[in-house]
């Protein structure tokens, strides 16, 4: 399985407290429109945290329904328990899921050794492509450069989504194996795929899917006065997404965008009134309000 482009990491959006399947499946099909390389449902960026176990399966399944093998689907399945991530994944698999995302188990700060043990166990028990996910600042606890290495000779084990902030991380991971890299930081997009990374897992594409396309693809082929063009327009939204914890400022901003409701569930809540401001004039710097 060949992984590179634009991978959405979908938002969930909610409706009185429950799953907006009807605003979900729209979402889906705006995005495959504006032709994306791939969707990745119920992760960081899909509150994966507060969606019970029910939901997390019929969101996945959902957005494959829509999807109907327009793009590849990248199910995030993780768990800081490795029963529960085989579970979840054994079910993305029979939805019919191309891949799984696998975060870095968080909370319980698991030995390198565990983590390999863990990663190993979901990608032999299901047979799914696993892309792995490494982002410290929300887990605790980083996949080794070593580590990553080990788990490469896993057939199973297919890509990274580096979410670390180190461009010379990729560098380091690429020097000794030759598994995929996608950016997790859409800032760090084209730094990454200038030291070999494929592409980005992105927040940034929820709202501006195709601008995302149109600057990863330029960047592939050597256009880079465009893909740079892209960056500086919007890079203010690259770090403004962040401004308050992700997905509080991108479901924000596909609200002031007129895309959803703004609604999250505890313990996310809305943003700041000053953070507010700020996000809308970035908006409006990008032209996108």
């Amino acid at each position: 399985m060949q992984l590179q482009g634009v991978y959405t990491a979908l938002i969930t959006p909610f409706s009185n407290g429950a799953v907006d399947y009807g605003k979900l499946r729209a979402i889906v099909e705006a995005q495959i429109v504006a032709g994306v390389d791939g969707l990745v449902p119920v992760g960081t960026t899909g509150e994966s945290p507060t969606l019970d176990f029910k939901e997390h399966e019929k969101v996945i399944e959902t957005v494959i329904e829509v999807a109907a093998k327009r793009c590849q689907i990248i199910a995030g399945t993780g768990a800081n328990s490795t029963k529960e991530a085989v579970e979840l994944t054994k079910h993305a698999k029979a939805a019919g899921a191309d891949a799984t995302l696998q975060v870095t188990p968080y909370y319980n700060k698991p030995t390198q050794e565990g983590l390999y043990r863990h990663f190993s166990m979901v990608a032999d028990e299901t047979g799914l492509p696993v892309v792995l996910y490494n982002v410290p600042g929300r887990s605790g606890v980083p996949i080794a450069v070593e580590t990553v290495v080990r788990l490469s000779q896993n057939e199973n084990i297919i890509a990274v989504k580096e979410a670390g902030g180190s461009t010379e991380r990729v560098s380091a991971i690429l020097d000794l194996c030759d598994i995929t890299i996608l950016s997790g930081d859409d800032a760090l997009t084209i730094p990454m795929m200038s030291v070999g990374a494929k592409g980005i897992i992105s927040v940034a594409s929820n709202l501006i899917p195709a601008e995302m396309k149109n600057m990863v693809d330029a960047f592939a082929r050597g256009d880079v006065a465009t893909a740079m063009e892209l960056h500086k327009r919007f890079y203010c939204l690259f770090r403004d997404e962040f401004i308050e914890s992700n997905p509080i400022p991108i479901k924000t901003a596909m609200a002031m965008a007129g895309l959803i409701q703004e609604e999250y569930r505890l313990p996310l809540c809305r943003i700041s009134d000053s953070n507010r401001e700020k996000l809308a004039a970035t908006l409006q710097r990008c032209g996108i309000i």
